[in-house]
């Protein structure tokens, strides 16, 4: 009688699929897309960050790019790249990013639950 082995074949999962930690709504998404669609070149991506200064210590950035920079994390968001830069992933960390349209005027909104204060003109923030 013969016995045979069968190899031990282990199989590829999935690569495991990061949350991002940031998130644009759908409004939001839309608006970045339009602006994109008029710049000559269009641009490959929006670049949102945290940046030094301000009344309370930070503010937020948003830029356009043209690719990925070597400590960038990079987010598809309904088709949108998306890229974030390693040190201002921990204080984007569950930020939400809106447009929104009032009687004042119209700009991105950005909903972080990380910010313990803000300037009294609603430019900076600390955490």
């Amino acid at each position: 009688m013969a016995t045979t082995t069968t190899p031990d074949v282990k199989t590829a999962s999935a690569p495991e699929v990061k949350k991002a930690p940031i998130s644009l709504t759908s409004t939001a998404v839309g608006k970045v897309k339009e602006i994109m669609g008029q710049q000559n070149p269009v641009p490959a991506g929006l670049r949102v960050g945290v940046v030094g200064g301000g009344c309370s210590g930070f503010s937020y950035s948003m830029s356009f790019e043209n690719g990925a920079g070597m400590m960038d994390k990079v987010f598809d968001m309904d088709g949108l790249k998306v890229y974030v830069d390693a040190t201002s992933i921990m204080y984007l960390n569950g930020c939400i990013v809106d447009y929104v349209e009032t009687l004042e005027g119209a700009g991105f909104k950005f909903e972080n639950p990380n910010v313990k204060s803000t300037c009294g003109c609603g430019s900076s923030f600390s955490v």
